[in-house]
């Protein structure tokens, strides 16, 4: 599915980070992600949760499809859309497990704040490219 040849060929934005940084970085998010989960699952909240489980899926289900998009169909104008999607919808996904517990929100942070710096690198990738 990854199309290395397209995307050495393509011009980085500054601050693109090395290739090697991705695979730690998102295996570290995405454990934070489960226990973020995890913890939302299992705190008994006094509002419905139902609100929080679809902002969940939604925001994953982006999550999923924006690397195909970009890589596969080489399509950097829609996964700026996808991204832009992922970025709000984990935003309210944070803020809808931080009312349920604190700590499941905090934990999201780091994510959030990775997609946003995702966003940028996407915005670069459309405007050199």
């Amino acid at each position: 599915m990854f199309n290395s040849i397209w995307y050495d060929e393509l011009i980085k934005p500054a601050f693109n980070p090395p290739s090697e940084i991705f695979a730690p970085v998102w295996t570290i998010l995405y454990i934070l992600i489960f226990i973020s989960l995890m913890i939302y699952i299992f705190t008994p909240a006094e509002q419905n949760k139902f609100r929080g489980y679809i902002y969940f899926t939604l925001q994953l289900v982006l999550n999923i499809i924006w690397t195909p998009i970009f890589f596969y169909y080489k399509n950097i104008g829609l996964a700026l859309l996808i991204i832009i999607s992922l970025d709000i919808f984990t935003y309210l996904t944070l803020r809808k497990f931080y009312s349920v517990s604190r700590v499941s929100g905090i934990l999201l942070i780091p994510y959030l704040i990775w997609i946003i710096f995702a966003t940028y690198l996407n915005v670069g990738f459309l405007l050199l490219n």
